[in-house]
């Protein structure tokens, strides 16, 4: 059975933030960004062990053609995928996991 999700407060505002961002670039960058996205999510939420667990109890996808990753936890027992960041490449590496 797949899991159900949800994007903790900074993880909803970095995704809105992106958006924008493309948006205000390329449309269709953009949409192709929540494209993205929202495939990720879908495989987390399919699959949520399957991924890196890089650090504690955090597991992250990479999108492919965007420079960023899902950082998630899984918790088992409600059958739920914590989004923690949508986390940008560019980004201090010190600040992915610190939730």
């Amino acid at each position: 059975m797949a899991y159900s999700y949800i994007l903790l407060a900074r993880a909803q505002e970095e995704y809105e933030s992106s958006v924008t961002w493309y948006a205000e670039r390329n449309l269709s960058a953009a949409e192709g960004f929540v494209d993205a996205v929202d495939h990720a999510l879908e495989l987390i939420c399919e699959h949520p062990h399957r991924w890196r667990n890089e650090c504690r109890d955090y597991y992250e996808l990479g999108l492919k053609k965007y420079p960023f990753s899902i950082v998630y936890k899984i918790d088992i027992g409600e059958e739920l995928i914590e989004v923690s960041t949508v986390y940008h490449h560019s980004r201090n590496p010190g600040e992915k996991y610190s939730m």
